[in-house]
């Protein structure tokens, strides 16, 4: 079929004669087998067995290719997916028209919205690495050109279902190609292509071919150290430095993505190998030691992870607090019991005293408020979810201030924008309860050493808290929700619209009657740099922000932040995990003053 389409244009012409066959009082049939539209960035019908629907002009059920059609492999389930940007038009023939050199300048690569590119019966030596720029395109045929090798920029297509390069001069295939993971028909026929790999595509298909691409690549050098940005000027962090009353904290958070659900199904740009908690486990581990944070907020951290290795590995300078998901506790089946995942929070002993710990379950909280009771949508979409957050009550062992740190991890369909809302919304209340009754405790008396003196006295008195919100707050977490959501202006502002789109006209008590609220004056950290929130999250069909350390900025100042992944690292990687990075998420860090009363920020040094 590819060799058959040598003239200028075969495919646009051949698509306008069937078009104008079609008799124009026909009643158009629709297909009983098409999934229904997308809703949110997702399809209707996600599930493997999902019919592809080819561009207008591909040769669908027919291709000519010696390899075998695979399913297409389900996305995790994103903020929102890759979808190409609006346009009436999203194939180009440019095919049989004898072009000679396509230049990086071409007005070709400014065409972001094409998902089927027909480049095939031309003359062309090379393709330019900036084709890297169509990422939504999920046919590209080079058939019939003069090619000798293909740009390894290519494996940034990752949307690529048909690949056609019969014909060329083609003796080896780039490494990177093996990212392109839904790639379903590869065409390599007509090429002197070595014999391993043209033995592995006759005997095995597609997929074996990308998968031994993939995994036996060179690993790719690893990207520079990121750089802590400061939001203090070096006469501000010096004098911070040299006040005996100045208390500082850092926070971590960092999904490390469970082991159950890193599958090749899901990930399979990354390779095997990267793929295996074996060695995921160690560069996780690595992180979390490196940061040298006060506080670690994990979320994604099955049982037998926390219990078997993680603790262990930490205990010489944390204590961990874990729960897992509500669901853990219904579970008959110990071992499956296990392989639940949940959220921990890792505490520096020497430095902190834990008070209190509590598990927040949305559903378990929800099911007692007296306005969800008779709501049909908090049974059919809240009740069923097993989203939880923990939540430590601290205290320094040396001055007494008392910290509130709580680690969540919010669902994350992007269907569910309501059900985000409402989780966020219970855990803001219960947190504000918390902090409260945490301010009615009296101040300890000092610590008794084992030979039975006591701690050298502060250097000011332990401070009173009249009400919860006079105590340093941390809510750190996987939120699954972009800076633009409803999650996050709540959050961030302290109130939302009763009508707020992202409850989806759903019915949520006084959430939805007079709107959520609350008087915790939050910021998210990152934001402090005022440039926008920092990429969080790095997957072929997202990249964005939706991890966030949020603090009370009435009693906590952001010091510094742990700055970005290099963005030329970035241009030129698939997704993550990865070789470097062991998880989807990236993980984040930032270090806060406390402002003491009468103290709202860092005093200079008198000249």
């Amino acid at each position: 079929m590819v060799r058959s389409s040598r003239s200028p244009h075969h495919r646009a012409r051949a698509n306008a004669m069937a078009a104008r066959s079609v008799t124009k009082s026909a009643i158009t049939i629709a297909n009983p087998n098409k999934p229904p539209p997308e809703v949110n960035g997702i399809s209707g019908d996600s599930s493997p067995s999902s019919v592809h629907t080819h561009a207008e002009g591909s040769p669908n059920n027919h291709h000519p290719s010696v390899t075998a059609h695979v399913a297409p492999i389900s996305i995790t389930p994103r903020p929102f997916s890759l979808r190409p940007p609006e346009n009436n038009w999203t194939s180009l023939d440019m095919g049989g028209v004898n072009i000679k050199n396509l230049p990086s300048s071409s007005g070709l690569f400014s065409f972001t919205f094409l998902v089927t590119l027909y480049l095939n019966h031309n003359a062309l030596s090379s393709i330019p690495p900036e084709i890297a720029k169509l990422r939504h395109l999920e046919l590209l045929d080079l058939s019939g050109n003069n090619l000798t090798s293909l740009p390894p920029e290519l494996g940034m297509l990752t949307q690529l279902k048909e690949l056609y390069v019969f014909d060329n001069h083609l003796s080896t295939l780039p490494p990177e190609v093996g990212s392109l993971h839904h790639l379903q028909t590869f065409g390599v026929e007509g090429n002197p292509l070595d014999a391993t790999l043209k033995s592995l595509v006759q005997k095995d298909g597609t997929p074996a071919l990308i998968s031994y691409l993939r995994d036996t690549g060179p690993v790719p050098a690893p990207p520079p150290e990121r750089t802590w940005k400061y939001l203090l000027s070096q006469v501000e962090q010096q004098a911070l430095m040299s006040d005996p009353n100045s208390e500082n904290i850092s926070v971590l958070s960092y999904n490390i993505l469970c082991e159950k659900y890193a599958t090749e199904r899901l990930y399979g740009y990354t390779p095997a190998w990267a793929l295996l908690w074996d060695y995921r486990k160690e560069l996780i581990l690595n992180e979390l030691l490196a940061s040298d944070a006060d506080f670690l907020c994990v979320q994604e951290m099955d049982v037998a992870q926390y219990e078997e290795y993680f603790s262990k590995h930490l205990s010489r300078d944390y204590t961990g607090v874990y729960s897992p998901k509500s669901r853990a506790k219904t579970m008959d089946n110990e071992q499956e019991r296990r392989f639940v995942d949940g959220c921990a929070i890792f505490y520096k002993t020497s430095r902190f005293q834990l008070v209190e710990k509590q598990l927040i379950e949305f559903s378990a909280v929800a099911m007692q408020r007296q306005d969800f009771k008779k709501t049909d949508d908090m049974f059919n979409r809240v009740l069923g979810k097993d989203h939880i957050a923990v939540v430590c009550l601290m205290e320094d062992k040396q001055t007494g201030t008392r910290f509130i740190i709580a680690n969540t991890h919010i669902h994350s369909h992007p269907a569910y924008r309501d059900v985000k809302l409402v989780q966020v919304a219970l855990l803001v209340e219960e947190v504000e309860k918390i902090a409260n009754n945490f301010s009615k405790l009296p101040p300890r008396p000092p610590q008794q050493h084992s030979d039975g003196g006591s701690s050298p006295p502060p250097t000011r008195p332990p401070p009173a808290y009249s009400d919860g919100t006079k105590i340093p707050l941390i809510i750190a977490g996987d939120f699954n929700s972009i800076p633009q959501s409803g999650v996050y202006e709540f959050l961030n502002n302290g109130t939302l619209a009763a009508d707020h789109p992202d409850f989806m006209s759903h019915t949520y008590g006084r959430y939805t009657s007079e709107g959520p609220r609350h008087r915790l004056g939050l910021k998210s950290a990152n934001s402090s740099l005022g440039v926008g929130e920092p990429l969080t999250n790095h997957t072929p069909p997202f990249q964005g922000t939706i991890d966030y350390i949020w603090y009370s900025t009435a009693n906590l100042g952001v010091n510094a932040v742990l700055g970005e992944v290099d963005k030329a690292y970035l241009e030129k990687v698939v997704g993550f995990p990865n070789a470097h990075f062991p998880s989807d998420h990236i993980c984040q860090i930032a270090e806060f003053r406390v402002k003491h009363p009468k103290d709202q920020a860092p005093r200079t040094p008198s000249l």
